[in-house]
């Protein structure tokens, strides 16, 4: 199967869940200075999340562009990482509502490692489906880069329960971990001639 539709619609989906992110920035009533410092902390749990969709946007556009075809499995794969990025609106929303107590940051937590999750799951689908010799098989490799995230997202959930912003740290350290993007796929696109 193609993989034009799956790209177009994960790129349709992205774009709304960052409008809904946008929308929960509410106008502030007021014109002194002391009015828009109170949305700070809303603002700046959007900026999180917003930075968080845009790196999976762009390492989602990265993978498709090394992957040749798809299958159901890599459909339902990329529609299981939808739907955990589709959660974002709600959890930041809830977050920075609640001044970033210890529940909302640990249901936080939970859905970025769900994301991190899915985007493993749905790795592994499109290799499944590529030779071993694929630019996918070549650019992932065994995405320690990944596992490390993984792991700092559970210790972040762990620590929510006692220090939320410890866990926001570790949630901002992943962040700029993956702010540069992955350039695994391009480096294996530039390698090979044809594919």
């Amino acid at each position: 199967m193609g993989k034009t539709r799956v790209e177009a619609f994960s790129d349709g989906v992205i774009a709304i869940i960052i409008t809904i992110m946008v929308l929960e920035l509410k106008v502030p009533h007021g014109v002194e200075f002391a009015t828009l410092a109170k949305l700070l902390p809303v603002f700046l749990g959007y900026v999180l999340s917003f930075i968080y969709v845009g790196i999976y946007w762009n390492n989602h556009h990265h993978l498709f562009h090394g992957a040749n075809h798809v299958s159901g499995g890599v459909m339902w794969a990329n529609l299981h990482l939808l739907f955990w990025l589709s959660l974002t609106p709600f959890v930041t929303g809830y977050m920075t509502e609640n001044h970033y107590a210890a529940l909302p940051v640990v249901l936080y937590g939970f859905v970025l490692l769900m994301c991190g999750v899915a985007y493993t799951v749905l790795v592994v689908a499109l290799k499944r489906v590529h030779p071993k010799d694929s630019v996918i098989h070549r650019a992932i490799g065994s995405d320690t880069k990944g596992k490390i995230s993984l792991i700092a997202y559970t210790l972040g959930i762990i620590a929510a329960h006692w220090v939320p912003f410890v866990a926001i740290a570790i949630f901002v350290a992943v962040a700029l971990m993956w702010l540069v993007p992955d350039r695994r796929i391009e480096r294996a696109l530039h390698s090979t001639p044809t594919e």
